[in-house]
Formats: structure tokens, C-alpha cells, sequence
């Protein structure tokens, strides 16, 4: 016999996967009806991945795709030395490792920078979802091709922006992204990020870190209380930091043409 409640928590985790893997599906192409009541009828669990634990680790074989529902992650290398690269932040409505749909094997590890609630899903699902709906494959191939641009704009930023730019450009990336899923409030948004991770994610050393958001700070372009960040002038901040929201591809308008189902 299954544990009280089990049925009721299968559903609300289906309900929940199904919200974010549609909302974040949504930025790339219109979902039908159809394509909607497929991503709801698609079984997932809930799990709880507790703040510096790893989501996946580097390696790993994997069976499931996860998707963060709520807080934020990173993908992160190891040196050989045990030092952090950090390559990318997630934040919620992200599938942390949607490589192993081809691969199978994660390439890096993702880790919980807070507490994560994550949704769960076989891999075999989504790709018996994409067999018979190839539109929601295209999306998630554009969301591929969303994180390729991300990782493009990284490389720029650490390899020919001064340090007050990267970190501009970071606030102002994590910033639209988090627009589009309705965490920005006017100027101001959660960033659970610790000088540390910055400085992993920057290149840069935690004294460098610290005196660029003094800087920042002094400047009149932003402010921290806690985790929550305000930016004070996005409109200078975005021309500090040379910020072009279109490589995130945050607006349908810029989604090809797909040919609707359903």
C-alpha cells in the first residue's frame, strides 16, 4: 500500500513541473492546448536539494531531468588545484541537465546555492513527449541554443571586460531573466549569490570583487540589503555594462516561425 498523502504529493509535483516546464517552454514558441495538457500529463516527484549540495555531480549517468522550481543553482568544473569555475547561474524554471537527453552523462555539476526545490522527470518521458510532439523538442533545443549565447557572452565578459563590466553585466543578465518569470519587482531582486560565487564566476579575486561592488555601489547604480539587490539606474547600468538583452532571447518575436499542433 502507498504511504498517505503519496498521490496527493505525485500530483502536486506534476502540477508544479508542469507550470514551469510550460512557462519556460512558453519564451520560445506558443504552446497549443494540446502541447499543454501533454507537458501536464507527464508523471514527475519533488525533491529537496539543501543549500551547497550538488543537484548532479559531474559524471553522473542519468535516468531523470531536473528542473528548478524554486531558488538557484550553478554549473560549476573542478581543477585539478580544487579550484571553482563557475559557469553558469540557474535560476527557477531552468532544467539543470537537459544534455543527458543525448548523452546520458553530465560533463560538470550543478550545485544548490540555497535551498532548491526541484522537479523530477524520466528522461525517457520527455522523449517519448518529442517522438510525438516535435515543437516541444524545438523548444527545448532553442533553450539549448539560449545557453550556448549565455555561455558566449560569459566568455566575453571574463576574457575582454574589465571587472566593473562583468559584474554590471551580471546583474543586468540574472535581472531580465528573472523579468520574464516575474521575480524582478520594480528595480529590486533576490540574488543568494556570496562574494565567492561571483568571484568564482568572474575570474576574479574576492578583494577585486568586494572594491567593484563598492565602486557600483558608490556610483549610484546599485545597492545590497542582504541578498536582495536594487538597481538604482538600469538605464545606466545597462550602457556600463554594454548589456544587449537579445542574445538571452527573452520575447517570442525573436523565436522562428514553428508550424502549430493540435
Amino acid at each position: 500500500m502507498g504511504c498517505p498523502g503519496a498521490g496527493a504529493e505525485r500530483a502536486a509535483a506534476e502540477a508544479l513541473l508542469a507550470e514551469s516546464l510550460a512557462r519556460k517552454l512558453a519564451h520560445f514558441i506558443r504552446l497549443s492546448d494540446v502541447e499543454r495538457q501533454i507537458l501536464q500529463s507527464m508523471p514527475a516527484r519533488l525533491r529537496q536539494v539543501g543549500a551547497r549540495s550538488d543537484v548532479v555531480s559531474e559524471g553522473n549517468r542519468r535516468t531523470e531531468l531536473n528542473l528548478i522550481t524554486e531558488g538557484f543553482a550553478c554549473r560549476y568544473k573542478l581543477l585539478a588545484n580544487g579550484r571553482r569555475q563557475i559557469l553558469a547561474f540557474l535560476i527557477p524554471g531552468d532544467i539543470c541537465d537537459l544534455r543527458v537527453l543525448l548523452t546520458g552523462k553530465m560533463d560538470h555539476g550543478v550545485v544548490a546555492v540555497n535551498d532548491n526545490r526541484i522537479a523530477v522527470i524520466q528522461r525517457q518521458s520527455i522523449l517519448d513527449v518529442i517522438e510525438k510532439y516535435p515543437r516541444i523538442g524545438f523548444a527545448l533545443w532553442l533553450d539549448t541554443m539560449r545557453d550556448a549565447a549565455l555561455y558566449r557572452q560569459w566568455i566575453i565578459d571574463n576574457g575582454r571586460r574589465t571587472s566593473y563590466q562583468r559584474i554590471a553585466h551580471l546583474i543586468c543578465e540574472v535581472g531580465a531573466r528573472l523579468e520574464v518569470i516575474g521575480r524582478l519587482h520594480g528595480g529590486n531582486y533576490d540574488l543568494p549569490v556570496t562574494q565567492s560565487h561571483l568571484a568564482d564566476a568572474m575570474g576574479l579575486s574576492l578583494v577585486h570583487v568586494n572594491r567593484t561592488l563598492k565602486q557600483l555601489r558608490d556610483d549610484g547604480l546599485l545597492s545590497f540589503r542582504g541578498h536582495e539587490v536594487t538597481v538604482v539606474d538600469w538605464e545606466r547600468l545597462r550602457a556600463a555594462a554594454e548589456f544587449d538583452p537579445g542574445y538571452l532571447q527573452l520575447s517570442l518575436a525573436d523565436a522562428p516561425l514553428l508550424g502549430q499542433q493540435g
